[in-house]
């Protein structure tokens, strides 16, 4: 199955720089990522990679659910989207500050 080719700058759309986040960088050189929902793990990789000249050693993705949202009478939810945690080489660092 032939998907679409995505450019590494579409690929990662945004770091998530949480507590959590800032947490699993510090203790287990993890890095938390907003990604197109349309990319697998090896166009994660190869997008990290040559963005930030890292080694990546593993990536793991979830598929977040919107959540349902209210606005008086009408209702909907937000944007589902796609998270990646991406674990580096233990020589390797990513400074978004």
């Amino acid at each position: 199955m032939a998907g679409i080719e995505l450019e590494s700058h579409q690929v990662v759309l945004r770091p998530l720089v949480t507590e959590k986040g800032v947490h699993q960088s510090e203790k287990y050189n993890a890095y938390a990522f907003a990604v197109h929902p349309q990319a697998n793990k090896a166009d994660i990789r190869k997008a990290v990679e040559e963005l930030w000249e890292v080694r990546v050693v593993a990536v793991r993705t979830q598929n977040r659910k919107g959540k349902p949202r209210r606005n008086r009478l009408t209702q909907g939810h937000t944007q589902s989207w796609k998270k990646a945690i991406v674990q580096l080489h233990d020589e390797d660092r990513i400074a978004f500050f």
